[in-house]
């Protein structure tokens, strides 16, 4: 009986093993996830090429990269950042604050200031910043710029270890960076990777004077990051980590730093004077593409194209015109928007500009005196901002031209805001302010100090419409 079983029971076996032989030879290979919480084990495959023995192990070289040591360097540095929001409720919750947003912050001095993203901290009534060290400190809000995503927050503190600033124009793609901070409220955590690109811009800030020209690396970072350091092997800052590209909501290999040079003048403006102190060219511009590089006669498609130059600016001062192609900036190449746009927002008004353009097939050169948007180059404390939006108007300076054909001096309204006070007045946009009370003011920054020096809160404003000889005055209370 066996030996009539056992001839079929081995043919059966070799066709089973045949038949799996075939199979794993003819089908395609898979991708197989496997997930289990069985503890990992490490295989030795004794040295391999280029590797130093260090005791009974055999490890890569690290010297090119000093991870550790940057790591070491700057963890202490990076803080957690939790704001809370709002103070409503019902019944039995009524009053409580309630959680709003995460995320990280740079100390850059020890006696408390904290660099961080403007999206961290927006809209929150209350900022709690966690030190590497566990304390947990309330902080205050110094300034903010939405236009670069921002901000400079402060606590009360001594001593504190500090960042060091490194270089961002030095940066070079292809270099190995890390990105610290507090990813879902991990804390101190470090990332790897290399700079992918430098001026990118992503399109995710908002307003007219937005500068988007961020580092872009493959280092992880996740919400909870944003705020935090982005350093070179030498644990120097070069960027503060401010936003991923991902379709998931979690991070898929692409990340933006906002460079630190850029951060850095940022950060002292809004110490210095709560507020940005942005010097404007003057110019509307867009990127140059291969047609019009060919039409202008340029060899490269390398500079920013002008399409208008805004009257009264600097730009039209130093004769830019319309389709110029700007080069460089004091002697750095600006191939795009980002480039120009993050070389231009490093200076404030009354700071000087070497532009070389290229203009009928020749390269030329001019000085372009920066202005802010009041076409002023004095510097201003956010509290004068803070008055002009206030009483819920916008003003400028009157331009070399609008003086010559109005024959005046003064300072001109721009916008008024509808519900503000000034609106109540019933003043309009385009009225020639020349008096307040009976000050005489040429320019904005008189007009200021002229509400600064008023006896009591009773304004009076005087002045006129331009092509109406009658002299129109509005009343108001400062208080």
């Amino acid at each position: 009986m066996i030996r009539k079983i056992l001839p079929f029971a081995v043919t059966s076996l070799a066709s089973a093993i045949l038949a799996v032989a075939l199979y794993r030879f003819l089908e395609n290979p898979r991708e197989v996830v496997v997930r289990n919480n069985l503890p990992a084990t490490y295989a030795y495959q004794g040295p391999q090429p280029g590797t130093t023995r260090t005791g009974s192990a055999y490890f890569q070289s690290a010297a090119p990269t000093q991870f550790t040591f940057a790591a070491g360097k700057v963890t202490s540095a990076v803080v957690n950042i939790k704001t809370l929001q709002g103070r409503s409720g019902l019944g039995f919750f009524r009053g409580n604050p309630v959680a709003s947003a995460s995320g990280s912050g740079v100390i850059i001095s020890p006696d408390g200031l904290i660099a961080t993203n403007h999206h961290v901290i927006e809209n929150s009534d209350q900022i709690l910043v966690t030190l590497s060290d566990k304390r947990e400190l309330s902080a205050q809000v110094v300034g903010v710029d939405p236009s670069t995503d921002l901000a400079l927050i402060k606590v009360e503190a001594s001593g504190l270890l500090a960042i060091e600033f490194g270089n961002s124009d030095s940066l070079q793609v292809g270099e190995w960076v890390l990105a610290v901070g507090n990813p879902f409220n991990l804390e101190s955590t470090v990332t790897a990777g290399i700079v992918s690109a430098k001026g990118r811009s992503i399109d995710i800030l908002e307003g007219t004077d937005r500068i988007e020209s961020f580092i872009q690396t493959d280092a992880a970072v996740n919400p909870g990051n944003s705020g935090g350091a982005l350093v070179n092997t030498r644990g120097e800052l070069i960027g503060i980590n401010t936003a991923i590209i991902t379709q998931s909501g979690r991070y898929e290999g692409y990340s933006f730093a906002v460079p630190s040079n850029l951060a850095l003048k940022v950060i002292h403006d809004l110490r210095d004077y709560g507020m940005v102190q942005r010097g404007l060219l003057g110019v509307f511009i867009e990127n140059l593409n291969d047609h019009a590089a060919q039409s202008l006669g340029l060899k490269t498609i390398d500079g920013v194209l002008v399409t208008r130059v805004t009257p009264g600016s600097g730009a039209e001062d130093a004769g830019l015109r319309r389709n110029d192609v700007i080069l460089s900036t004091n002697g750095v190449k600006t191939k795009t928007m980002p480039e120009m746009q993050e070389q231009v927002g490093r200076y404030r008004p009354g700071n000087s500009l070497k532009i070389e353009y290229w203009r009928q097939g020749k390269r030329r050169t001019a000085t372009v005196l920066l202005k802010d948007r009041r076409n002023s180059t004095e510097l201003v404390k956010a509290f004068d901002v803070q008055i002009l939006d206030d009483l819920g108007m916008e003003l400028k300076n009157l331009t070399q031209r609008e003086k010559s054909i109005l024959l005046v001096q003064g300072v001109k309204v721009v916008s008024v805001r509808r519900g503000s006070k000034m609106d109540s007045t019933n003043l309009k946009p385009d009225f020639i302010i020349t008096r307040v009370n009976d000050r005489q003011v040429n320019s904005v920054d008189q007009f200021l100090a002229a509400l600064r020096a008023v006896q009591g809160s009773r304004i009076t404003l005087r002045g006129f419409y331009s092509g109406q000889e009658e002299p129109y005055y509005y009343v108001f209370d400062l208080d």
